[in-house]
């Protein structure tokens, strides 16, 4: 949303962020289930990643390093820390923007004790001189430091104590092939289910001993993005508002209602999401339009738009990134309680009778773009 002031919107002021806010940390901390056989989700990762921490058990070793990939609020964070918790080791804590020299991540290493479990966040984000010392770190336990410069500098080797590295990384792709090489195992976070939101859910409340109906679980997993973080976050607003209001035993009408104030629809959409639909919509007949036009339209920076708003309503189908500039799929009208136009990829019947009745983002986004007039920037 726009300020007063002229300054952008930030990620963190949105109640349907997933980025982690200062003041929340203390609080989620309450809520992080402390082992695998609490966390819920990621069935598949929860199994692969049981078995190789119970095989480093057996061996009597430090487990093999780890690298957790997938969008921000899905648990990254959370299994490091069981992966300590399980292997009964210490966890040291640290991220990728935090260590810019080489000596940052000497110092850290060194410091490690045998079995530690080394916790960077981000770790996309560390610079490229640490990344080669991580190299040699992970593989043989051992780093050289140089002391001196020019013809004068010698290379002092340092061992290692056997420790156990957890990457966790919101962008795997920028990650360079020989430090991904070097994690034993890999595992990619997916979005939850609203069924799985709701188990997450359910946890949190009885930790915050909070009455609530399998409806009003519902409703708040339902708009709750597919992450944890956020369906944490909606419950305590919903718990705030059930306070102020007296409300006992929160149902299905006093979660929404709480929600709508917060300006979180049925979708979990918030009011920049729906301004840039509306947009699009109102004053540029559903695309396709360029980027930067679409952000002043909006008041917003190009770049606010594009990262925070654009990710989630893609990948709702409510909006389709094409060559030619973003359009409005039909999703996009219904949800704004307007009919989509006749265009060629909404009405072409044997491109609904290929898929179902439902023509893929894809098909339906290039065939809208070569059907509309074009808005450029």
């Amino acid at each position: 949303m726009a300020r007063e002031d002229g300054a952008a919107v930030n990620s963190r002021d949105r109640i349907v962020s997933a980025d982690n806010e200062p003041d929340e940390k203390q609080l989620e901390a309450a809520l992080r289930p402390a082992n695998l056989d609490e966390f819920v989700g990621q069935k598949r990762v929860r199994q692969q990643l049981s078995l190789v921490l119970e095989a480093s058990r057996l061996r009597g070793r430090s487990a093999d390093h780890v690298l957790l990939s997938g969008p921000p609020g899905l648990g990254k964070t959370t299994l490091a820390m069981i992966i300590a918790e399980e292997m009964g080791a210490p966890l040291r804590i640290s991220s990728g923007p935090a260590i810019q020299h080489a000596g940052d991540l000497a110092a850290i290493l060194s410091s490690l004790t045998e079995g530690e479990v080394l916790f960077l966040d981000e770790i996309h984000r560390m610079s490229r001189p640490a990344e080669e010392m991580l190299y040699m770190a992970m593989e043989d336990f051992r780093v050289d430091i140089v002391v001196g410069k020019g013809a004068g500098a010698t290379s002092i080797p340092l061992d290692l104590p056997p420790f156990t590295l957890v990457g966790a990384t919101t962008r795997a792709g920028l990650l360079p092939g020989p430090l991904r090489d070097r994690f034993g195992f890999t595992g990619h976070l997916e979005f939850y289910s609203v069924d799985e939101l709701e188990l997450v859910l359910r946890r949190s409340a009885g930790l915050m001993d909070l009455a609530m109906t399998a409806e009003g679980f519902t409703e708040v997993a339902s708009r709750s993005r597919g992450t944890p973080r956020i369906a944490n976050r909606l419950l305590r607003r919903v718990r705030d508002w059930a306070l102020v209001h007296g409300v006992d035993r929160i149902d299905a009408r006093t979660s929404s209602t709480a929600l709508d104030m917060y300006e979180v629809d049925a979708r979990g959409l918030d009011r920049l999401d729906r301004s840039v639909l509306e947009a699009l919509v109102a004053k540029f007949g559903g695309g396709p339009v360029g980027l930067s036009t679409l952000a002043i339209a909006v008041g917003e920076e190009t770049e606010t738009v594009e990262t925070v708003a654009e990710p989630y309503l893609v990948r709702e189908g409510l909006l389709g990134r094409t060559p030619r500039g973003r359009i409005a799929m039909a999703a996009a009208w219904e949800h704004l309680g307007l009919v989509p136009p006749e265009h060629a990829a909404f009405r072409d019947p044997g491109l609904r009778a290929a898929f179902g009745g439902v023509p893929p983002v894809a098909a339906v986004a290039d065939e809208a773009a070569d059907a509309l007039p074009l808005f450029e920037d």
